[in-house]
């Protein structure tokens, strides 16, 4: 059996030039976003209390919790509106489409009866309230001419809906059954975000104009400005009530969050600036932001977390991120008593992760230069990208100092690292190998057949190349020289990944065609056979430290771990371990499988036996 032990949560998916809306829950400090196809539900004072919602056909865009949260409602680029139940096993509610296109925010009323949902759509179609448990219509909502990026309930009687949008338009609406009252055009760009006080007396709309308008709450008229000679020096994306109904907290591109205060007259003033600790890049840029009990939250486009404390504005914030893209290589190692996992994704992100403890920090991002695979031995991290460069890193102190690249002529397929002379490194290409020594190419061998996998043994003396065609083909290595040893037969499909036991008697390669074996090393002779239960590609695989389980992880979603000792029907599964599939593994001890996949989320399992 195996149990979830550690969720490390992916972050909100981000874009430039637009902001982000995120929720929460205020009785339980819990907060909701989307990335790809998840729904992500985490605490904000226990960063590993995490679960994620993966029902979504299409990529998902907001999620809302019920004002009396037992509910949550998500929707989609598809205009899909999915109601499913907070606690349990998530039973579905409804599902409703409501827009023939992207929803961008829904909200509930506070009776939790009717759900407001805008984005784009076709004709006029950019607004659409309907009951949450039939679907039908509440209100007709005229007014708009583009795609609308923001929409909010009274949260008292009488019920009003203001949506703003692309038009630059701000509308209000009166119900239910809801319909248009006015329009305000105070802004002149997108108007980002419309938000109600928590005690319905007013709203706030925030635009790429750099403007904040309050308009009082019952009527929709226009009352007053956040102050512009304090004003944010950039966009604003987003902007979140205080409790109090007397505060908001704002986000601009120009990197700051912003306190104000409302006066009873509708005008804001400037109470305090907030900055977020970080490089000042583009990556800094704050989209995001929620103001819930005592936490500020903001979020950078590169998908960090500031946790401000309200009663304390001067204390520094919390930080904490994570991946945005699919992670595509993970590794364990031992530092100073800890258990240290790293974990690479597709746009060149490197994450520290320490074990009972979640995020230990950023090791670096390497612009234009995607990460293909990497390996760790000790304090040595080697890399490999799309740019067809090798790095290599030490890792005292767990830092990324910079360090030379070598560029080895062709992309690499994979990389590997001599355990016991990590100097030594066997990088993979297309048509052969290339053998390093520190950044120093030793040799490059064309193998003349196409590679796509290869490993090194722990003491540098063996290669196992695998190749298109299904062969492992086995090589001693003396000097800068490769000489082939074996060709065994037994894939039925392009190797995709080889990994020789910690103790080095074994090694297990899997393929393409879904099928993993273990190998003798000595013998040259299958050890463990009939290792064919996933359904689609295996894409990794990893050894326990004491070499007796090897785990692989597919396409499938799954992750399977076998003994080697026992017949390969006594595996273990793991179902639906991250979705869209699982590329990254690795084992932190003897118990404990580290995965990654597709969802941009890393997870750590414990294996409780059979």
């Amino acid at each position: 059996m195996a149990e979830l032990a550690e969720t490390y949560a992916c972050v909100p998916t981000t874009e430039r030039g637009r902001g982000i809306l995120i929720s929460g829950d205020p009785k339980t400090d819990t907060i909701a976003y989307c990335n790809g196809r998840s729904v992500i539900i985490r605490r904000l004072d226990r960063p590993l209390e995490v679960s994620v919602y993966g029902e979504h056909a299409y990529p998902a865009t907001i999620a809302r919790f019920s004002p009396n949260g037992e509910w949550v409602a998500s929707a989609d680029v598809s205009g899909t509106v999915r109601i499913w139940g907070r606690h349990g096993d998530r039973a579905l509610k409804n599902e409703f489409r409501v827009l023939s296109g992207r929803i961008d925010d829904l909200q509930w009323s506070p009776d939790c009866q009717r759900i407001v949902a805008c984005g784009e759509g076709k004709g006029k179609s950019f607004v659409r309230a309907f009951m949450w448990d039939s679907g039908t219509n509440v209100g007709e909502f005229d007014g708009h001419s583009r795609r609308v990026l923001s929409c909010t309930f009274k949260p008292t009687r009488p019920f009003r809906i203001v949506t703003c949008g692309e038009d630059f338009l701000v509308n209000f609406y009166e119900g239910p059954p809801f319909r248009f009252k006015l329009s305000h055009r105070e802004h002149s760009n997108f108007v980002n975000c419309a938000r109600y006080s928590p005690d319905g007396s007013k709203f706030i709309t925030v635009s790429s104009d750099k403007k904040g308008v309050v308009y009082d709450g019952k009527t929709g008229e226009k009352m007053g400005e956040l102050s512009m000679e304090d004003g944010h020096k950039g966009s604003i994306y987003a902007v979140s009530w205080g409790p109090d109904s007397k505060q908001v907290l704002t986000v601009s591109a120009d990197k700051t969050a912003k306190i104000w205060e409302i006066m009873d007259n509708g005008s804001g003033k400037l109470k305090k600036t907030l900055s977020c600790p970080g490089s000042g890049g583009i990556d800094d840029m704050l989209v995001g932001c929620l103001w819930q009990n005592d936490h500020l939250v903001t979020i950078s486009l590169g998908g960090t977390f500031s946790l401000f404390s309200a009663s304390n504005l001067d204390e520094t914030p919390i930080q904490f991120s994570g991946h945005m893209k699919t992670v595509s290589a993970v590794a364990s190692f031992i530092q100073n008593g800890q258990n240290i996992i790293l974990s690479s994704s597709y746009d060149g992100l490197i994450n520290k992760w320490i074990q009972g403890v979640g995020y230990g920090g950023r090791l670096g991002k390497k612009d234009n230069a995607q990460i293909k695979c990497f390996a760790v031995v000790e304090e040595e991290l080697i890399i490999s990208g799309f740019d067809n460069t090798v790095r290599r890193y030490s890792l005292h102190g767990c830092e990324c100092s910079d360090a030379e690249s070598i560029d080895v002529g062709s992309q690499p397929k994979d990389i590997n690292l001599a355990v016991q002379s990590p100097e030594l490194a066997l990088v993979a290409t297309d048509s052969g190998v290339t053998i390093l020594r520190g950044l120093t190419t030793v040799s490059t061998i064309n193998l003349g057949f196409a590679v796509t996998a290869s490993a090194i043994a722990p003491d540098g003396s063996e290669a196992i190349v695998g190749g298109q065609d299904g062969k492992l083909h086995i090589y001693s290595i003396r000097g800068d020289t490769l000489t082939e040893e074996a060709v065994l037969e037994k894939h039925r499909g392009a190797i995709s990944v080889i990994r020789y036991s910690p103790d080095a008697s074994l090694f297990a390669s899997a393929d393409i065609n879904r099928e993993a074996v273990v190998w003798d090393r000595v013998a040259k002779e299958v050890k463990l056979k009939n290792m064919l239960y996933h359904t689609a590609r295996i894409n990794c695989l990893a050894w326990s430290p004491d070499s007796r389980m090897v785990a692989t992880g597919s396409l499938d979603t799954c992750v399977l771990v076998y003994e080697v000792d026992k017949p390969a029907s006594s595996r273990i599964t793991i179902k639906g371990a991250h979705l869209g599939g699982v590329y990254g593994l690795a084992f932190s001890d003897e118990n404990s499988v580290i995965s990654s996949g597709e969802d941009a989320c890393v997870r750590v399992w414990r294996l409780t036996g059979q």
